[in-house]
């Protein structure tokens, strides 16, 4: 909470810079277009410089959201609509400054108590200097409260402005819902595709195999011959029937469904043949829908880093706050995976269909870190 004080504090500060440039180029903006309102082609020559003037000051603006406020706005807004952001947030800007000078008040005078035992007589009147202090931090707390309550009017006031319009964003949401139909679709093409390749690479082959055994076996005359090609068939059999089951379990595990989500990453745990760690910090069973996302999430994510990464450890959180979901699996092994490959690519689009959001962080040496956001509400 206090990095978080600290933080708005200095984009507040920021912002108050900011409004100060802002206000000046608002005024120089209206004392330019006043003289040619009524000429239509002297207006468009004096607006064009205001407009990219506008554009270039609230391209600051949504710089400084971001970095300071963690308020992040999209770019794709028109160069009126940033004038009319200019023009209305020095107002703003002011309102934070004077919040931030009231804070600064505050801390004077709540950390008066140490400084004015030294510079002024106050053993004789050791109340006051009590007094001053409490109200000292009292004006600190209502000035962290103006800090989020700035906060939030600067969001609001770059999401009217910067943001993009109702109709922008329903054609943007058909966009995405399009685009991750789409990304379901061939996510079960894919899925259906491998689920083959495994059938007919592994179970098909280890049947083909017990089938010649148990045919061999049949012709044989020999006793001893045919008891050790029944052995090996049943051996064959028992292969295969581990690998169907493998196959199964990487279509989609059963523990999920009895036992719940926690039950089957550490299942998947397990079967690692690296250490895998689980921290699970989630206090209600997610959904189904977010459940299998997830656990698909951990699961491609530690069979990746198990086969290409070589890594001594790999560690699995799960937590839930504020309905999303938060799901990482890091490793120290090589790094250098590739988040377009087929894997994470699909991991990716199976996230994106529940509208949410994949991250793969792998540098060349380490370490791999595949992070999945995921709506839970």
């Amino acid at each position: 909470m206090a990095r978080r004080v600290a933080r708005c504090g200095v984009g507040l500060i920021m912002g108050t810079a900011t409004a100060a440039v802002e206000l000046l180029f608002a005024l120089m903006a209206g004392v330019a277009l006043l003289p040619v309102a009524a000429w239509p082609t002297a207006r468009r020559a004096v607006l064009r410089p205001v407009l990219a003037g506008a554009r270039r000051l609230a391209r600051w603006e949504r710089a400084r959201l971001a970095m300071w406020l963690d308020l992040r706005v999209t770019p794709a807004y028109e160069d009126v609509r940033a004038l009319r952001y200019v023009a209305c947030h020095w107002a703003l800007g002011v309102l934070g400054g004077v919040v931030m000078l009231t804070a600064a008040i505050g801390i004077g005078y709540g950390t008066f108590g140490i400084y004015g035992w030294i510079l002024l007589d106050g053993i004789r009147n050791p109340g006051s200097f009590v007094l001053g202090s409490l109200g000292g931090f009292f004006l600190v707390f209502l000035a962290v409260q103006g800090i989020f309550g700035v906060v939030g009017l600067e969001g609001q006031l770059a999401r009217h402005f910067l943001g993009p319009r109702h109709q922008e964003e329903l054609e943007r949401r058909i966009e995405e819902l399009s685009a991750s139909r789409a990304a379901v679709v061939d996510a079960v093409t894919d899925e259906r595709r491998r689920i083959e390749r495994d059938l007919h690479d592994g179970v098909q082959q280890r049947l083909v195999a017990l089938g010649m055994l148990l045919g061999r076996a049949r012709r044989s005359q020999d006793a001893d011959r045919r008891d050790r090609l029944l052995g090996q068939a049943h051996d064959e059999s028992r292969r295969a029937l581990d690998e169907l089951r493998e196959v199964a379990w990487r279509i989609y595990p059963t523990t999920l469904d009895e036992a719940g989500l926690r039950a089957a990453l550490e299942t998947v745990a397990e079967r690692a043949s690296v250490p895998v760690g689980v921290e699970y910090d989630v206090a209600e069973e997610p959904g189904q829908a977010v459940s299998t996302v997830a656990y698909f999430v951990v699961c491609e994510a530690v069979t990746n880093a198990v086969k290409h990464a070589a890594p001594t450890r790999i560690s699995v959180a799960v937590r839930a706050e504020e309905q999303r979901m938060y799901v990482s699996v890091q490793d120290d092994g090589c790094g250098g995976a590739n988040a377009a490959g087929s894997g994470l690519f699909g991991l990716a689009r199976r996230v994106a269909a529940l509208d949410g959001s994949l991250s793969v962080i792998s540098p060349p040496g380490g370490p791999t870190l595949v992070a999945a956001e995921l709506p839970c509400g």
